[in-house]
């Protein structure tokens, strides 16, 4: 749901870039968990105090309460356990669920499986891994994205296996 970008203050506070539309909603969860770059295992940590400042979300967590100590989670990416999600509303979907499926083209062809899903200004992409070359960033569009079936596990978009 973010990442910690910096530290923020000498108390131990930090500034969390979030990947929701809301950011202050991530103030809603009491509990977050968080994952240092390339570890699999996530940490939990209660939300202490946060707010909005100048545009961007800063937060004090539980056993945090250094500059050096915040320094340390600078990359750190932010989750919040599901069962404390909301269920998303009628034709919405989180992009965690989006995690995992396989992407098909038009004329049937496997691209690949998404491994991420990220915002890049006006739209969010996805990163798909093939299953064989280079990885392909699809835009998360309309235009684009024709179908999404979780149960299915597939994502049918309009792009050619040359792109």
């Amino acid at each position: 749901m973010g990442e910690i970008l910096a530290p923020y203050g000498i108390r131990g506070w930090i500034k969390v870039r979030t990947h929701t539309e809301e950011p202050a909603t991530m103030l809603g969860y009491p509990a977050w968990a968080l994952k240092p770059p390339h570890v699999a295992q996530w940490q939990e940590r209660a939300l202490v105090a946060g707010r909005m400042h100048a545009g961007a979300l800063v937060a004090q967590l539980s056993g945090v309460d250094s500059r050096e100590a915040a320094l340390r989670l600078k990359g750190w990416q932010i989750g919040v356990p599901r069962s404390a999600m909301p269920k998303a509303p009628p034709g919405e979907i989180y992009w965690a669920d989006l995690v995992g499926l396989t992407v098909v083209n038009r004329a049937g062809t496997a691209l690949g499986t998404v491994t991420e899903v990220t915002a890049h200004g006006a739209h969010p992409l996805l990163r798909v891994a093939p299953p064989a070359g280079s990885e392909r960033m699809i835009p998360y569009v309309p235009a684009i994205v024709l179908q999404v079936d979780v149960d299915a596990g597939r994502i049918e978009v309009d792009w050619d296996e040359s792109y």
